[in-house]
């Protein structure tokens, strides 16, 4: 996507999320994935920085790919590893996209690489923004349900370069397997057990507030059935188009048992109305939202542990670190409570569902 105007002040990333197990003592562990690309026509022969003062002292801006690795749960850690795009082939091909770095590679159905960050070396590159730690894997991925968010990610508004930052989630259900190796320990990743998510954004900078909920692992309180073909996704904050502020908006999704139930403020004809509130706890943090159509309406609660969540670093492609305070995770719980309107009576609870393992996020600029 970083053509234009994108390809000198732009990212693209492509995101992965799952669980896994270890070998030894089965324990589970939440697990994230993430290639950030940032500006390719300012590729130098090593990979450019933009936290670093001499970077800031010259006025360059970053240019890279970063391998984004770690884990959430107890001792949350997130790694980052730094190529020169001089070095790394990106394109497509009849099954989609691929990404070829000298020890990492994606592409629709396979991700492998490896991080191994020294104390010594987090300590000495704080332009890094990471902490220490390896991580290593090969997995498959079989991307299962797709969540389309409509024309503002359409071709027009694509090549216009409209709105700041865009979003598709191919993947909202996705099935990972194959292994881990996180600082010497090995995890087991199944289909039937990895609670699977994969999407991309794209865009000249990011989004503030930040919002992001998502889960496959489903049980319905009605029938006290694991729901196996359900996953909902919500995201946004204040979008810009054309440079220009919107409201707070959310755009989310939940497919239940095979039927779509979209909640997307640009679907103007739907009626879309969102109210959300975020906040931070001692200990906490906490999401409220409700959103409805003319069809259907949808609540969710969901709160996740900071001391299992990361402060997730990026900085946008000027430069600049806007977001110093993203709170990310993959250990989030929650409910979700589904209504089907009809044209005359009250709404028609469907179904109201416990979730868990819930990827999530919150932050604004500070």
């Amino acid at each position: 996507m970083l053509d234009g105007r994108f390809a000198r002040k732009g990212y693209d990333w492509w995101w992965h999320n799952f669980t896994a197990v270890n070998e030894k003592n089965g324990e589970e562990r939440s697990f994230f994935i993430e290639y950030f690309t940032c500006n390719p026509e300012l590729a130098e022969e090593a990979p450019v920085c933009g936290q670093l003062p001499a970077n800031r002292e010259a006025g360059k801006r970053p240019s890279y790919l970063m391998v984004k690795c770690g884990w959430w749960g107890e001792n949350p850690v997130q790694l980052h590893r730094f190529y020169s795009l001089n070095d790394v082939e990106i394109g497509q091909n009849g099954e989609g996209y691929f990404l070829k770095a000298p020890e990492a590679s994606a592409c629709e159905t396979r991700l492998t690489g490896q991080v191994n960050i020294s104390e010594a070396d987090a300590a000495a590159h704080p332009e890094w923004m990471c902490n220490c730690g390896s991580m290593q894997w090969d997995l498959q991925v079989d991307k299962k349900v797709a969540f389309n968010v409509g024309y503002g990610a359409g071709s027009l508004f694509r090549k216009l370069k409209a709105f700041e930052m865009y979003w598709h989630a191919e993947g909202m259900k996705s099935l990972y397997s194959g292994t881990i190796v996180a600082n010497g320990e090995k995890y087991i990743v199944t289909n039937e057990r990895s609670f699977g998510y994969a999407d991309k954004n794209w865009g000249a900078d990011f989004t503030s507030p930040w919002v992001w909920l998502s889960s496959c692992d489903l049980v319905s309180k009605k029938t006290g059935k694991r729901l196996e073909n359900s996953v909902f996704d919500i995201g946004g904050g204040r979008p810009k188009a054309f440079g220009i502020a919107l409201n707070r908006k959310l755009l989310s999704d939940f497919w239940y048992e095979g039927k779509s139930y979209e909640f997307n403020f640009s679907k103007f004809w739907t009626f879309c109305r969102t109210k959300f509130d975020c906040k931070e706890t001692d200990d906490k943090i906490i999401w409220y939202v409700r959103q409805e159509t003319i069809k259907a309406i949808m609540e969710t609660q969901v709160e996740c542990d900071k001391a299992k969540m990361l402060l997730v670093n990026y900085e946008s492609p000027d430069g600049a670190k806007r977001h110093n305070r993203l709170w990310n995770g993959g250990t989030g719980t929650g409910t979700v409570k589904l209504w089907k309107k009809h044209c005359f009576g009250k709404p028609e609870l469907l179904d109201e569902i416990e979730a868990k393992h819930i990827g999530c996020e919150w932050g604004e600029y500070c």
